[in-house]
Order: structure tokens, then C-alpha cells, then sequence
């Protein structure tokens, strides 16, 4: 096939840096206008350092305008605004990396309906998909952990979450909590009960268990390392452990990132990759889920890119074949 010409537009950022560094080596992708406001005609590798030698893109002021996919790594608000004021061309994908679009109030827009990206969840509408809402790193962990019982009718009691981000999660723009002096040898939690990520993982439980009417308590957590998300949930269930494994392998059988694992599961796993790894366990009446991901890989980019190759009918693991480092 021919190659799919890429516009990236919010280019300076992490995730931005992330869909760079892995779109060079993808084999069917011709990476172009690579847009930033603040750093247009400067190389990439000026601000993604992590690409000398990769790379003599330059950044640019605007697109090319024959982009097939452009993905949109702004801030949260500004996507909407950017397309607004730069209407892109209906045979134009759009995959969204904001919280923009996710909502179902909040995906259509102009002439196009953003379809919420979680390929485990909404595989087949991707693929005939136009725009994509890219899930939050969060959210992704979370439902992931919990869709499988969702789809079975077993999420009969409130959910109750803890996860804990690296200091990536907050973007790339400096602030007290992301300061190496605040974070180093520190812990805190923010947004307790209210984070925004709340509603797209309660609109897909939703999806799959109509009648849900239980709530999903989340206490997020800043963590002292960089890179990757450790979920723990937690909910009453009458399903004994063997069964509650059984139920998730089945679920994702064919799952091409998301994998049960018979042990414990760590960070270090799944730091640079797109897999989530989840593990099952049951104490007492409690069903406990550990979840976990990279948030600019399978919470972010990686998922993105898994999202394009859908949307153009490639293996959804092209260019994604990517390794851990445990140490």
C-alpha cells in the first residue's frame, strides 16, 4: 500500500515526541508537517533530544494540507479551537490525543463524529471510523481492568480505584508538582473523586452493562518516577478467582496488547511498550484488578497509532512492536 502521509499538530509536547519516535520507523507512514507554534523551523530533535540522529525534520507553522491522518496533541480545550479555526478536508482523518471529543455530548462536531478510541472496547467503529477520541491514560488503565466484567453484568457493586501516574502525565509545561525539588522522594494525591477522566470510563461501562447504576471511586495519585501507570481496583463480586480469570483471558483472547497474566504484574513491564497487563485476584469478597500501562505509550501515542492503523486497515500491532526495560 501506499504510504499514509501524517500531520502532527501540538508537536513540541511529550506525547507529540512519543508519536514521532515511533511513526519514524513505522513502515507504511510518511511523517510530515510536524506543527508547533513555538518552535516552527527549529529541527525536531532540538526539542525531542531523545531523536538526534533520527531525524532532520523541521517543525512547521501550519500543515501541509494533504495530510491523510492528523493527530492533535494539544491541550485539553484547544482542539476544538484549532479546528475551528482550521477546518481540515472531510477525506482528512482526524485522531484526537484531548479530552475534547471523548464524551458522546461532545463528538460531533462540525461535519464529523469522533468515534472514542479504545480498540478493545470499540474495535469495529474504528476501523470505519472518520476521527478518533483518543482515550485518557487513566481512563484506559481503568477500563481496561474493568470491561470485562462490565460486559458480563457483574459490575454489582461501587468500584473503588487507586493509581498512581508518572510526572509525564501532567504534560510538558512546568509547574509546582512537576518540579524535580517537589516530586523526588514525594507522593500526593489530586483531584480525588473528581478527575475528569471519570466520565469516559463511566459513558463505556455503560456501553456494555446498560443498568449499571454503581459508582467508581478514584483516588489518583502523582508518583516519583516519569513514565507509567499502577492501577489497583477493586469491587464485591460473587465470581470465585478462577472464574473472574477465566472471564478476562476470554475477553481479550484476541486482544492485541492487553494481556491476563497468571502473576504479578510491575511498572517496568510495560514502561515503552503498548501492552496493559492485568492481574486478577480475589480475597475474601473482594476482586482486586491490577492494571497497568505506559501513559504516553498505550495511554497516549501508542494507542493512537494503534487507532490509525485500524482506521486504514493494517495489523493493529504495525510498528508497535516495541520492548520493555526492566533494568
Amino acid at each position: 500500500m501506499s504510504k499514509i502521509k501524517v500531520g502532527i499538530v501540538g508537536g513540541a509536547g511529550y506525547t507529540a515526541g512519543e508519536l514521532i519516535r515511533i511513526l519514524l520507523h513505522h513502515e507504511f507512514v510518511e511523517l510530515g508537517a510536524i506543527v508547533s507554534s513555538s518552535s516552527a523551523g527549529s529541527p525536531v530533535y532540538q526539542v525531542h533530544d531523545d531523536l538526534v540522529g533520527e531525524t532532520e525534520l523541521r517543525f512547521t507553522a501550519e500543515l501541509a494540507g494533504d495530510e491523510d491522518v492528523v493527530f492533535l496533541c494539544l491541550g485539553h480545550g484547544n482542539s476544538r479551537a484549532f479546528l475551528e479555526k482550521h477546518p481540515l478536508p472531510e477525506t482528512t482523518h482526524v485522531i484526537d490525543l484531548s479530552n475534547d471529543f471523548r464524551l458522546s455530548a461532545d463528538r460531533e462536531f462540525q461535519d464529523r463524529e469522533f468515534v472514542y478510541g479504545l480498540p478493545e472496547l470499540n474495535r469495529t467503529r474504528i476501523e470505519q471510523a472518520q476521527s478518533i477520541a483518543n482515550p485518557g491514560c487513566f481512563a484506559t488503565a481503568i477500563q481496561l481492568a474493568l470491561l470485562p466484567l462490565a460486559q458480563a453484568g457483574k459490575l454489582t457493586d461501587d468500584v473503588h480505584v487507586s493509581a498512581i501516574t508518572g510526572s509525564t502525565g501532567a504534560g510538558q509545561s512546568l509547574s509546582e508538582t512537576v518540579h524535580f525539588s517537589w516530586r523526588a522522594n514525594n507522593v500526593s494525591i489530586y483531584k480525588p473523586f473528581t478527575h475528569q477522566h471519570l466520565g469516559e470510563i463511566g459513558e463505556s461501562l455503560t456501553q456494555l452493562q446498560p443498568e449499571l447504576a454503581n459508582e467508581v471511586h478514584f483516588i489518583p495519585y502523582r508518583g516519583n518516577f516519569t513514565r507509567g501507570i499502577f492501577a489497583t481496583v477493586y469491587t464485591p463480586s460473587d465470581l470465585t478467582q478462577d472464574e473472574a480469570r477465566a472471564l478476562y483471558k476470554e475477553f481479550y483472547a484476541d486482544a492485541a496488547f492487553t494481556t491476563v497474566s497468571d502473576a504479578e504484574v510491575h511498572l517496568k513491564q510495560v514502561v515503552n511498550t503498548n501492552k496493559c497487563l492485568l492481574h486478577v485476584q480475589k480475597f475474601g469478597k473482594q476482586l482486586l484488578i491490577t492494571s497497568v500501562i505506559d501513559n504516553l505509550v498505550k495511554g497516549a501515542s501508542g494507542q493512537a497509532i494503534q487507532n490509525m492503523n485500524l482506521l486504514f486497515g493494517l495489523p493493529e500491532t504495525t510498528g508497535l512492536h516495541l520492548k520493555s526495560v526492566l533494568f
